[in-house]
């Protein structure tokens, strides 16, 4: 089919590339504008405009979909099709109408539950032990529209949202695949989403990573999974920013109060919550760069009683 493409990160791309590898006319790819990253501020291309330039596919960029020179810059591409995942602006019903098929949005989430811009990290967040991917009509409303298909992925105790986004990546690319072939020969056919069952996230932002450790182990360690990569989850330690990337929740209790570290091992260091241990096996203080606790303890003393959070 001949499709306009429309995404920007890295699961965006996984889906871009397999409908690029099915054999499908991708007649341009909009994507967000490049943004400057860093300390050194240098601008920074997506990871679907890093495709698209590999495979000569034509990029567009607008800073506003809707403005009506990027209206008329998308009609010129006479598609059939658009596909949208995780594109990161709001179509004009002028534009969902356009082509021929409409537009299909491939969304992280088992819709109508989880529907907003960071699904992904809420389920985690949230402990959901499984989410997937939904093949969807767009419509005016935001992630409202008719489902086509789904694939379900199963959440382990172990996945980040990172290493989650990648299997749904993985399902993303599989579900419009499948979902194009049957549009093409008539069969896919939508389904109303129950708005009594529906559910929507809110974005996320930096300070949700700062740890409660009044919280239980178990909601703190997924909230830790859940802000990986980015923003990450932080606390403080004498009065520096303490960024903790990896830990497991433990059942035992402790006799300190939230927060505050129950004793230190030569690989871990365990900290007090409201409800059973967290034991942190990798962090970060500010200033320095990650850590396993071993290498960190050789060059900062950590010590029964004192507290994280302070």
């Amino acid at each position: 089919m001949k499709i306009v493409f429309m995404g920007t990160p890295k699961l965006a791309a996984g889906v871009l590339e397999a409908l690029w590898e099915a054999g499908h006319e991708i007649r341009a790819v909009v994507t967000q504008p490049d943004k400057p990253k860093g300390r050194s501020k240098a601008l920074q291309m997506s990871p679907v405009k890093e495709f698209a330039l590999e495979k000569s596919i034509e990029v567009f960029q607008p800073v506003r979909i809707r403005k009506p020179e990027a209206v008329d810059k998308l009609k010129e591409f006479d598609a059939e099709v658009f596909v949208v995942a995780a594109f990161g602006q709001i179509l004009s019903q002028e534009i969902l109408d356009m082509p021929k098929y409409g537009c299909i949005n491939v969304h992280a989430s088992l819709l109508p539950a989880y529907r907003g811009s960071a699904p992904i990290q809420w389920c985690i967040i949230n402990g959901e032990e499984k989410t997937g991917v939904t093949i969807m009509q767009m419509d005016a409303g935001i992630d409202t529209g008719d489902m086509l298909l789904k694939r379900s992925v199963a959440i382990l105790p172990s996945d980040t949202a990172e290493s989650l986004s990648d299997k749904l990546e993985k399902a993303g690319g599989e579900a419009i695949v499948e979902a194009l072939a049957l549009l093409e020969k008539g069969e896919l056919r939508g389904t109303p989403q129950n708005e009594a069952e529906s559910s929507y996230v809110p974005m996320i932002e930096k300070s949700m990573g700062r740890i409660d450790f009044s919280r239980t182990a178990e909601e703190i360690d997924r909230l830790i999974r859940g802000l990986y990569p980015w923003p990450s989850a932080f606390t403080s330690y004498k009065g520096k920013t303490l960024k903790i990337w990896e830990a497991v929740p433990v059942s035992e209790e402790g006799e300190g109060q939230p927060g505050s570290i129950e004793r230190v091992e030569k690989e871990a260091v365990y900290v007090n919550t409201g409800k059973g241990i967290l034991k942190v096996t990798q962090l970060q203080l500010e200033g320095k760069k990650r850590m396993q606790v071993k290498e960190f303890l050789l060059g900062c003393r950590m010590e029964k009683g004192e507290t994280f959070g302070c």
